[in-house]
């Protein structure tokens, strides 16, 4: 491992050296990438080097231990060695886990759809629940959420909503969301107490960046219109509202939220970009085989993943069979719980076939 290690400091090394050349500098994609590079490899540089130090002060106790004739300065370094050792284990333990292969998508920020499905008013306003959801998580992970677009509910919540979360390592932690989630409650225009099932599917997609995928904009169609509320209420009388179609593929993405049409075209071009960035990585890891699709995080869209159950106050996962008893708690932004599970079973996997 120390081999390892120090191959993965002397890259740091020569990446930082790198990326102050003037030619790194004026080449934009480069650039973009090496500076992602220092900083993945600036986390496992930092734990090495308070791991070699810790191993120098366990070299120092020993030698102390082994050789001090007084009896006081060998029960001090026999008590500095009790406390070293376990550090030595837990940095041990850290190095490892950043030595796992990740997902190298992890570090992006995302492009989230949530989606009613089967149950009417209900699974619109439980699509809007899932948002509020995700908003409160986002805020305490310091993170930022835009709307791109959004498609009202007629009673509430939202038939569709488009996000765009940014900030640290958000795809890693919201990767595990994408699929079906399933609600079970009592509706509240429900007169005779009955519990329904409604769901609502979300798509979790790392925003990608213009080096990620090469889009020819002679093969994008850009329409016009204008921004409209619910019910077809109109926001604005100028045709800021964009939509675009990359023809080859037929994928559209559209924008209505800014009243500037340029910031339209921007968010909707991301969505656009997203899209087919993320048919481009499903075709990938077809091709990789069965250890690709067995992975957490890159399960069919179409999945049932979660169930949130009212009466019970009950929260389960079925990828991994883990459940929560605080729904609540969940609803209002807690699901780091779920996230770190998940997190785990995924390196689990990732070290077990060597998947990078």
């Amino acid at each position: 491992m120390l081999d390892k290690l120090e191959a993965i400091r002397e890259r740091h090394e020569t990446v930082n050296h790198e990326l102050m050349q003037p030619e790194v500098m004026s080449d934009m994609k480069r650039f973009k990438a090496l500076n992602k590079e220092l900083k993945e490899l600036g986390r496992i540089v930092v734990e090495y080097r308070a791991y070699q130090q810790v191993l120098s002060n366990i070299e120092n106790a020993r030698q102390v231990i082994s050789t001090e004739k007084d009896e006081d300065y060998r029960e001090m370094a026999k008590a500095e060695l009790d406390e070293l050792l376990p550090e030595q284990e837990r940095l041990e333990g850290t190095i490892k886990d950043l030595l796992i292969p990740k997902d190298p998508n992890d570090s992006k920020d995302v492009i989230m759809e949530i989606r009613a499905g089967a149950g009417g008013d209900e699974a619109s306003l439980f699509a809007g629940d899932l948002q509020r959801m995700y908003l409160r998580f986002a805020e305490k992970q310091g993170w930022k959420m835009e709307l791109v677009d959004a498609m009202d509910g007629t009673a509430g919540g939202y038939k569709e909503i488009v996000l765009a979360v940014k900030g640290e390592d958000v795809y890693g932690k919201l990767k595990f969301e994408s699929g079906v989630h399933r609600v079970q409650r009592v509706p509240a225009t429900e007169t005779q107490g009955r519990i329904h099932t409604s769901v609502a599917s979300i798509v979790v997609m790392p925003e990608a960046e213009e080096f990620d995928i090469d889009l020819d904009m002679n093969d994008i169609r850009k329409d016009l219109f204008m921004s409209s509320g619910p019910g077809g209420q109109s926001v604005n009388t100028t045709y800021s509202a964009v939509r675009l179609t990359h023809i080859p593929t037929g994928i559209v993405a559209q924008c209505q939220d800014q009243k500037s049409q340029l910031k339209n075209f921007d968010k909707a071009l991301a969505v656009l970009r997203s899209r087919i960035f993320e048919i481009e990585l499903a075709k990938k890891n077809e091709a990789e085989g069965a250890i690709r699709k067995g992975m957490i995080g890159s399960g069919d869209r179409s999945d049932k993943i979660r169930t949130y159950n009212y009466p019970q106050g009950r929260v389960t996962d079925h990828r991994i069979g883990y459940t929560v008893h605080n729904l609540p708690n969940v609803m209002d932004g807690n699901i780091d719980d779920f996230v770190e599970q998940l997190r785990l079973a995924e390196s689990a996997e990732r070290l077990k076939v060597g998947v990078a």
